[in-house]
């Protein structure tokens, strides 16, 4: 009578262990689970800190006069009255030929 208790919580005793390993609610999906909560943290804290700069830039924008006429002058190209606005425009081949010999002339160094 006892082998047939032990055999039968052995043979429960493995049909639980596969249970636990098996694809199915087992180890391994716990595992991927516990990854794709990393992620998604790791995603959230990112979009924390992204919100956490706009809402400064807007408490910026809302409160100070700055950061509105440097925004105004860096996207939309606002000038004072009185001003000059000057545009500069270099050619491209004169900033490869002037960026070619000062590179060459450091590696040379070493």
């Amino acid at each position: 009578m006892l082998r047939w208790i032990a055999l039968i919580l052995l043979l429960l005793l493995i049909g639980l262990q596969l249970e636990l390993w098996s694809n199915h609610g087992g180890m391994s999906e716990v595992t991927s689970l516990r990854i794709a909560v990393k992620k998604q943290g790791d995603e959230n804290d990112k979009l924390v800190q992204r919100n956490q700069a706009l809402a400064a830039d807007v408490n910026d924008l809302k409160h100070g006069e700055q950061a509105v006429e440097a925004r105004a002058r860096a996207e939309l190209g606002l000038i004072k009255p009185g001003e000059t606005f000057y545009q500069v425009v270099e050619k491209p081949g004169n900033a490869a030929s002037v960026v070619a010999p000062a590179a060459s002339s450091t590696s040379g160094g070493n």
